[in-house]
């Protein structure tokens, strides 16, 4: 009889060992840059625990990142609460006195910056994952190199960034036995709906800020969509499982947002989400020029601050930030340090403020960011200079869509310290390279205003005018023919003040033509070729400068070239 039991037990051990589920066993301690050394050999490496009350075997689960996996791990029993080390073969015997160690082929190269990690076992399940980044360390020491990053509570795995920390064990990490930091921590938080984009038509992609419960996930009655659209299918999507993709049963319109709601979702902890929990989508296009603007610009920041620009969405459609890029030009005047806005998709809607900084913790304390959500963090963006510099706005394409080459000389001149202040955009259709359309942010606002409507913004409706100057030459010597540049216009409402000044080829002003004149429906200016003074004026090009406004805020400027020339005795 106990030979049988025995056997039985032989035949059952294997597969019980072998059965896992998800968080079973967890990644809680990562050693992605080892120098310089602090106290643990300089190799990288992983460590895994069994959060479970059974033994594990581990045979032929991989490791891997979003580059690849490493090859099957031997028959390895993780015990109950028992910890192993994952590394190169080369690294065995520098790990090993601190524990058990299974060394894989191709063992994924950890980057210093962040990374995404996945534990998958020998059926394929993904058991865990993380998406670790340098911000999780918490410290800007550590995470510079030589130190752990270590999972505080192993009971909740799916916690994210915030259950993570660097180690403080003096040797840098704890490889083997119990993180530094190991804690509980109460996790009453529930999964929120970030965003969404799509892959094509009928399928979109639902981005939550931590893995949700892949049943719940799943389960198509947890989601609706407006526009007349619904749902055919709904799939919780690995390694993190914060994504989930739908399948719509008729395509999207282009140049329509729609809105999604997701109820019923829950994480691992059982928190369930918030009941109106919803997140835009549509089609993204290309923009063209005016669609895409530069409208705010931080390029002489405080001490210890960072630059920041702002872009605006003046159109009506919907933008993919990871197909736009912000760049500069270098002193030969070449596009350089191109930066895409976003490594992932991440959409814009029509009238949304986005910006773009190098770090987004130091820019909220510098000033009000009413939208968190809308910052992008490029790390080594492209340098603004303190005096003057350009900004530059490329499409997926390629092709420039906006540009400012700005001076510090913009600011308004009653400022006597533009040191963190923002030069901000006034008419977001208006020129670009017009310094009359940029202002110094007001200090009512804290001089800047990242993610939201500028604090100098103002809108000027465009008049419905035309100017005309005649004879495009003239000549004015008295002899009865051509002897002055008739300036005609015409407006379609009642109501304008005009202002007209003549200016050399050189950009000096000769002559103030008209100040706070009124306008009728039609009209016409006469130039006699003469400067403010009486005084002739030399033969040349002239550029006649006509300003129209109105009480109400409309306004509108023209800029007519006329040729003076004389009869040569």
């Amino acid at each position: 009889m106990k030979a049988v039991l025995s056997l039985l037990f032989a035949i059952l051990l294997p597969s019980f060992l072998m059965a896992q589920n998800r968080y079973d066993v967890v990644i809680d301690e990562i050693m992605a840059d080892p120098t310089p050394q602090i106290g643990m050999p300089t190799n990288e490496w992983i460590e895994l625990k069994n959060t479970t009350t059974a033994p594990i075997n581990l045979q032929n689960w991989r490791i891997g990142d979003a580059t690849g996996q490493s090859g099957p791990m031997p028959s390895f029993i993780l015990p109950p609460d028992g910890y192993v080390i994952i590394c190169t073969g080369s690294a065995v015997a520098a790990m090993s006195v601190f524990g058990s160690v299974i060394s894989v082929t191709s063992f994924p190269s950890l980057d210093n910056d962040g990374d995404q990690l996945f534990l998958r076992a020998a059926n394929g399940r993904t058991i865990h994952a993380v998406n670790y980044t340098s911000g999780w360390y918490q410290n800007e020491v550590k995470k510079d190199g030589g130190w752990t990053l270590e999972m505080i509570d192993t009971k909740n795995p799916c916690a994210g960034g915030y259950n993570w920390k660097a180690s403080i064990n003096t040797a840098g990490g704890t490889p083997g036995t119990k993180n530094s930091i190991d804690a509980i921590i109460n996790d009453a938080t529930a999964p929120q709906l970030k965003r969404a984009y799509t892959t094509d038509n009928t399928t979109i992609i639902l981005v939550y800020d931590e893995p949700v419960d892949s049943l719940a996930g799943a389960t198509l009655a947890n989601y609706s969509i407006d526009g007349g659209l619904t749902f055919s299918s709904a799939t919780s999507l690995a390694p993190l499982f914060n994504l989930v993709q739908l399948k719509t049963t008729g395509p999207l319109a282009t140049n329509t947002v729609y809105n999604i709601t997701a109820t019923n979702i829950t994480d691992c902890k059982g928190n369930i989400i918030g009941v109106a929990n919803k997140a835009k989508v549509g089609l993204p296009s290309d923009p063209v020029p005016g669609e895409w603007i530069i409208n705010e610009i931080l390029f002489n920041p405080k001490s210890n601050a960072f630059d920041f620009v702002e872009f605006y969405n003046n159109s009506n459609k919907i933008l993919d930030a990871s197909k736009l890029y912000i760049a500069n030009r270098n002193s030969s005047g070449i596009i350089g340090s191109i930066k895409p806005l976003s490594t992932v998709p991440h959409y814009i809607f029509p009238g949304d403020y986005i910006v773009e900084t190098e770090d987004a913790d130091n820019l909220s304390l510098q000033y009000l960011v009413q939208n968190p959500d809308n910052l992008f963090i490029i790390s080594s963006p492209p340098s603004f200079p303190d005096d003057e510099g350009t900004v530059v706005a490329l499409n997926f394409q390629g092709n420039v869509v906006d540009e400012v080459k700005y001076k510090d000389d913009w600011h308004f001149k009653l400022i006597d310290n533009d040191e963190g202040v923002s030069l901000e955009r006034i008419d977001p259709s208006g020129i670009s390279q017009d310094e009359n359309n940029w202002h110094s942010a007001a200090s009512t606002a804290g001089y800047g205003t990242p993610t939201y409507k500028n604090s100098q913004y103002k809108l000027l409706n465009a008049i419905d005018a035309t100017i005309q100057i005649t004879p495009k030459v003239f000549s004015p010597d008295n002899d009865g023919r051509d002897d002055i540049a008739t300036i005609q216009y015409e407006v379609t409402e009642t109501g304008y003040i005009a202002n007209i000044t003549i200016f050399d080829a050189a950009g000096r002003p000769v002559r103030n033509l008209v100040r706070n004149g009124t306008v009728g429906l039609k009209g016409y200016w006469n130039w006699d070729g003469l400067d403010d003074k009486g005084r002739k004026i030399p033969i040349g090009t002239y550029i006649i400068f006509t300003e129209l406004f109105n009480l109400q805020g409309k306004k509108a400027t023209f800029k007519n070239a006329v040729v003076l020339a004389r009869k040569i005795n």
